[in-house]
């Protein structure tokens, strides 16, 4: 897919892995489309990234708001050609803690109805509106990219209701691809190792450091511009499809 005058969407673009898929895709020519919760900083991102990008406040848990939210990128730029899903919660908790309380069903719940509900929805509303979209020389209409995570094959002690979500989103990625190939649209999905995110910024130094000594090569956190440069790549090789690829300096978690 010809990136350059293309239009994107994101979830959960306002920062973090998102912000940086947003950024790459501007950079190569694209119209960006940034969807996240109206009171996250979508409006300053939008505005710093240029006249290209345009916020669009939504909810992904709530089905009128990502409805209204993918027809306003289609009012606005008048089509999709790229979905990138990118919102995300966490929420550890030990099954039974120590103290012997149990984890919360509203905290699974919740992080379900985000990672995984949340990204269907966005899905199958990105791909009724890709559908309508002239196909290049390969019969491609659509890209959709959905972050999931290296948890949905190693989760840790405390990652039941992230690793379930994330796990989801791999499950989901070949059938998703099939599903939508006689409509010229493809699905891949990226699981990111440790990334240098917001999500991180409240540990320690220290905790940073041991987290860093997991990625084999490079020794580095992971950045969301390697998110966005792995989405451009994805994007311009046509034979991508229906794959998971992990991207994780060869990282694999233990158990903690």
């Amino acid at each position: 897919m010809q990136i350059e005058g293309a239009v994107a969407l994101v979830t959960g673009g306002a920062g973090g892995l998102g912000a940086g898929a947003a950024r790459k895709l501007l950079e190569r020519g694209a119209r960006v489309a940034i969807l996240d919760l109206p009171a996250s900083k979508g409006s300053e991102v939008a505005h710093d990234l240029g006249s290209d990008a345009v916020f669009i406040p939504v909810d992904v848990t709530d089905t009128d708001s990502v409805e209204a939210a993918v027809g306003a990128v289609v009012q606005t730029f008048g089509r999709v050609d790229i979905c990138v899903n990118a919102a995300g919660i966490i929420a550890g908790h030990r099954v039974v803690a120590r103290d012997g309380s149990v984890f919360p069903l509203d905290r699974f719940r919740a992080v379900i109805d985000v990672n995984l509900i949340g990204l269907f929805d966005v899905t199958r509303r990105a791909a009724a509106a890709m559908q309508g979209n002239e196909p290049n020389e390969e019969g491609e209409r659509g890209l959709i990219v959905n972050v999931a995570s290296i948890a949905a094959f190693e989760g840790q002690v405390g990652q039941a209701a992230y690793s379930a979500s994330k796990g989801g989103i791999v499950s989901l990625t070949l059938p998703l691809a099939r599903d939508l190939a006689s409509l010229g649209i493809r699905v891949v999905a990226i699981a990111p190792g440790i990334m240098d995110t917001p999500m991180l910024g409240v540990v320690s130094e220290e905790i940073r450091t041991a987290l860093t000594k997991l990625h084999v090569f490079p020794k580095r956190l992971g950045t969301p511009d390697d998110l966005g440069a792995l989405i451009v790549a994805i994007a311009e090789i046509p034979l991508l499809n229906g794959e998971v690829i992990r991207l994780d300096a060869a990282a694999r978690l233990g158990p903690r």
